[in-house]
This record gives structure tokens, sequence and C-alpha cells, in this order.
């Protein structure tokens, strides 16, 4: 387990493993004293998450994801940037793990160009993935943690983001606190992905109209400029079948973002 070989003291860190309903138990492989193994009965990754937050006894909390593995000094990274802020909410670096799996690897490249995106022309919509963040523990439970109206993981992450900013804290990117996504995707599965995510916006934009936050929506330049991005840092033949990948995910979107719009922005 990554989690378990981080350049940290061993003394001052706990790992908690939630284990949300999943068929196959998880336990064997756990013998650390750091670790403690919750079991709830399939409630969601944000409800999982919040249990997480409500269990831990250190003042910083770290989430990550089952298909992800920290780098050694992970950990020490979100913490020296939860030193010099600890008010702030971080967000680390994630790295797809699988890079033959063009799936998989178009996944990442949409997540990345998100970040940059945000961060450099529109900070007010900036969130980070739920499987690299780390925030005060104390903050993230006064927030109220994690949404569980979110039962899929689709925009449970961007929403408390948003609550965060909202509330007056900063968000901090720390490229240097980098995890390894192994998701391995087939075509169906990114296409599903992308769907739920399209859910998750309109959720999204439905909670945010409740508590009366405005949001723009994006310019075409935003889609513009994601299609033509991998043009810019691979081949053409490569570039061109990112693309392609990029306006599915972008098709597959809209429809999920419809679809939630048919049930008025209710849970997805």
């Amino acid at each position: 387990m990554a989690c378990l070989r981080l350049d940290y003291p061993a003394n001052q860190f706990e790992v908690i493993v939630i284990d949300d309903g999943s068929s196959t138990p998880v336990g064997a492989w756990i013998g650390d004293s750091r670790v403690r193994l919750i079991r709830q009965d399939g409630m969601g990754p944000a409800a999982a998450r919040n249990t997480g937050i409500a269990s831990a006894r250190g003042p910083l909390l770290a989430f990550t994801d089952d298909d992800c593995r920290p780098r050694p000094d992970w950990l020490s990274k979100l913490a020296e940037a939860w030193t010099s802020s600890p008010t702030a909410l971080f967000g680390g670096l994630t790295c797809n793990g699988l890079p033959s799996n063009r799936l998989s690897a178009a996944s990442q490249f949409l997540v990345d160009y998100l970040y940059d995106h945000f961060a450099h022309t529109n900070p007010k919509q900036r969130f980070f993935t739920s499987n690299n963040l780390a925030g005060s523990r104390d903050r993230l439970a006064a927030l109220g943690g994690f949404d569980p109206s979110f039962p899929l993981a689709a925009a449970e992450d961007r929403d408390l983001c948003d609550r965060w900013r909202e509330q007056g804290g900063v968000l901090i990117y720390v490229p240097g606190a980098a995890v390894d996504h192994y998701h391995g995707m087939s075509l169906e599965g990114f296409l599903r992905q992308q769907y739920q995510y399209g859910r998750g916006a309109r959720g999204l934009r439905a909670r945010r109209a409740r508590r009366g936050a405005k949001y723009p929506v994006e310019a075409r330049a935003f889609y513009l400029g994601l299609f033509a991005a991998p043009f810019r840092s691979m081949g053409t033949y490569a570039a061109a079948r990112t693309s392609a990948l990029l306006l599915a995910a972008q098709i597959c979107n809209f429809l999920g973002f419809l679809h939630q719009s048919g049930t008025r922005g209710r849970a997805v």
C-alpha cells in the first residue's frame, strides 16, 4: 500500500480506509497499526469521505482514491504547504499511471486542461479533484464536508471547492504533491464517466443557484481551446485521436447535463 511507504514520520499520520460497500471486502492486506478500516453500506464517495473526516484524529486531512498511488513525498509536500497556509485547501498533481491506455490518458488530459484553464482564465471556478486533495480537518468539518446528495463521483469535489471559496477560503495548487492514477478505461467506461460528469455538472449548477452563487457559463473559446490543446503537446495523429475523444466526452457531458435537467438537478 503506497500510503504506508510515505517518507513521513510513521508515528505522525494514520491511514483511514473507507470500504463503501465493496463487493470484495478489503481488509486482508491491512495489518499495519496505522491503518483503520471503516465499512459502510454503499452510501457514495461523498458520504465515504465525510466518514473519514468524522473519524480522523489529525489536524490535516489528505484524500486519495483506491486506484491512486501517492508518491513517497506526497504527504510531506502537502504538510509543508499547510504549515505555510493553514486555512487553505490544497490540490496536488495527478498523473495518469496508464499512459498506454489512450482513454485513461484522454480523461486525465481533460482534467489537466480544466486545471490550467481555471487557474489562468477563471480562478473563481478553480477546483481540485478529490483523489488528491488536502485541508484542515476542522475547516472541512465546519464546512459540512462533501455534499452527500452527490451519490456518484461527479462534481462533489467541485461543490466542496465552491463552498470553501465562498466562505472566504483560498485554493492553493501544490504540484510537488503527486499521485499516480491507475484508472483503466474502456471506451464504454470513458463515455459513461463523461455522461456522469454532465449529470454532476447539472446538479452543481442547481446547488449554486440555491446558494445564490453566480458562476459564468464557459465561452466558446473554452471549447475551441480544449480541442486545440492536444496539438500543442502531441504528434498530429495522437493529437487528432485525443481531440476526437475530447469531443465525444463533451457530447456525453452535454447529454448527461440534459438528462439531469429533466430531474431538476436532484441527486445524480
